[in-house]
């Protein structure tokens, strides 16, 4: 079958060499963060993971092919304003492809891409979602959770969504909701939500171990290994619940829904915050990355060490 997709000679190079790889989302880029903090953001996110010794492979549609490795010149077009973009998650894929679209992945698009290319780490910021008065609007974040083996590195979900309901899905979809350091599932900018997790593990070899026991049974769901803010970054949820209230109640006096929703919610909050949001944003994601990068490394030894047990017998 022809290749429908294009992977980077630094990611093929990683792939042929064993080396740990981490895939990055860009729908953060083209849709979740202004520009030029989304470029730089972009940029920032590759070289962390290669400075905790991994592979980056950001994903994204360039003029219609799905790529899975970006250089530096991609990024910085994918990000300018003007560039026409979409928003990519599963539904879009044969939409892209047919009328070589542009776009940033989402959680679920960005799985689907580095599920493709056998890359089984992915650094984001929040999941999606079951939304908030909206008990049917289900991110199809959520499924690609039950359905791809992969672990993603996350801050929990976008807190603009129902966090309850959200955890209630993952769970009737049978995926493990690992708290790193922490025993509670965190709201994204904050690091409490008062809701449990379902296991802790301290450092990235306890991930990387319950990944391969899980897979190992044949289970096709991911680890959503689950890390809190930095300390410095943490926000008060109950004051981050006024804004979100207040975002809420002016999207829907305006009408906002759909697609639209959540660029519009992580705006305004960003402005009812006076940037406090985008600042902690910012540097959840460079730790998920981080942890991610470490994560891939340890999972990486596990699969190296498995390969070496079986060619010996």
């Amino acid at each position: 079958m022809m290749q429908i997709y294009k992977v980077s000679q630094s990611v093929q190079f990683a792939q042929q060499m064993h080396q740990p790889i981490v895939a990055l989302e860009t729908a953060v880029l083209t849709h979740g963060l202004p520009f030029p903090q989304n470029v730089e953001l972009a940029k920032e996110m590759e070289a962390i993971v290669k400075q905790n010794n991994a592979v980056p492979a950001t994903t994204a549609f360039i003029n219609g092919e799905l790529t899975i490795g970006m250089g530096t010149d991609d990024l910085a077009w994918l990000g300018n304003p003007e560039t026409p973009v979409r928003k990519i998650s599963r539904r879009d894929f044969g939409i892209a492809s047919a009328n070589r679209l542009n776009g940033g992945t989402t959680v679920c698009g960005t799985m689907m891409a580095a599920s493709l290319a056998g890359i089984q780490v992915f650094a984001t910021g929040g999941i999606g979602g079951v939304h908030r008065h909206a008990p049917m609007d289900v991110s199809a974040d959520l499924e690609a959770l039950r359905d791809i083996p992969m672990v993603v590195a996350c801050a929990g979900a976008k807190s603009i969504l129902d966090l309850p309901g959200t955890l209630e899905v993952l769970e009737t979809y049978g995926v493990p909701v690992i708290g790193y350091q922490t025993s509670e599932f965190p709201a994204f900018y904050s690091r409490q939500s008062g809701l449990p997790v379902d296991w802790i593990v301290n450092t990235p070899i306890e991930v990387a171990t319950i990944a391969m026991k899980q897979w190992q049974y044949g289970l096709s769901n991911a680890i959503l290994l689950v890390i809190p803010p930095p300390d410095d970054a943490d926000l008060p949820q109950n004051v981050v619940e006024g804004w979100i209230n207040t975002a809420v109640e002016e999207a829907e006096q305006n009408g906002i829904r759909g697609a639209s929703m959540t660029p519009y919610l992580l705006e305004r909050i960003n402005q009812l915050s006076n940037g406090l949001s985008m600042h902690t944003n910012l540097a959840l994601l460079k730790n998920n990355a981080v942890i991610a990068s470490l994560v891939a490394i340890e999972l990486n030894k596990m699969q190296l060490s498995k390969v070496e047990a079986q060619q010996v017998y």
